[in-house]
């Protein structure tokens, strides 16, 4: 489909699961290609709203010295942002507990920073869902935390578990979004590379 794209190699430098997956089913050809150690600080006076799309661009600088001029590797980064602060990835189930109540009866933002890059180009890009959750009890949490073991999760959940289907009420946005990549906004972007 992307014709502009068939003289370059699509790494995806990520080590979700679920971007692997909505990458492909873009229909894409790409490969994984993950570098450790990557900082992740940012500015504590930085809008929260602009933190995943500076974080995506920063590890995209991180891969800049590893790709060659046929690659585009795509870097990102999720973030949810409740009550103005940044639930990223949970330490241990208790936070992973106390951000779902957090969340509980009230609308968050999900904030994902997108970066495409190669040697010679670069766009940068965020995309923001806002997410209502329902009342959620604390036996409910902890079931979802016990049975999903959301660690790996910006927020502690995934829309696309058993969360998603009984706290959900209401999403004002990209659904893609929420599970970690705007893919949307990732294939226009790709189609103008």
């Amino acid at each position: 489909m992307l014709k502009n794209l068939q003289n370059y190699e699509i790494l995806l430098a990520s080590k979700s699961p679920r971007r692997r997956e909505l990458l492909k089913e873009l229909r894409i050809n790409f490969r994984i290609m993950t570098i450790g150690g990557i900082d992740e600080n940012y500015p504590e006076e930085m809008r929260k709203e602009e933190v995943p799309q500076y974080l995506a661009n920063k590890k995209a600088d991180a891969y800049m010295d590893h790709i060659s001029e046929r690659n585009i590797v795509i870097t990102a980064d999720t973030l949810v942002i409740c009550d103005n602060r940044i639930l990223g990835k949970p330490r241990n189930a208790t936070e992973a507990i106390e951000m779902l109540e957090t969340l509980s009866g009230k609308t968050h933002k999900v904030v994902s920073g997108v970066c495409l890059a190669s040697l010679d180009k670069r766009v940068s890009f965020s995309t923001t869902t806002e997410v209502t959750f329902s009342e959620i009890s604390e036996d409910e949490a902890r079931y979802y935390v016990e049975t999903f073991m959301p660690l790996d999760k910006a927020g502690a959940y995934g829309i696309q578990e058993w969360i998603g289907c009984v706290a959900v009420e209401k999403i004002n946005g990209s659904f893609y979004n929420v599970m970690g990549l705007p893919v949307h906004r990732l294939y226009k972007e790709l189609k103008n590379f």
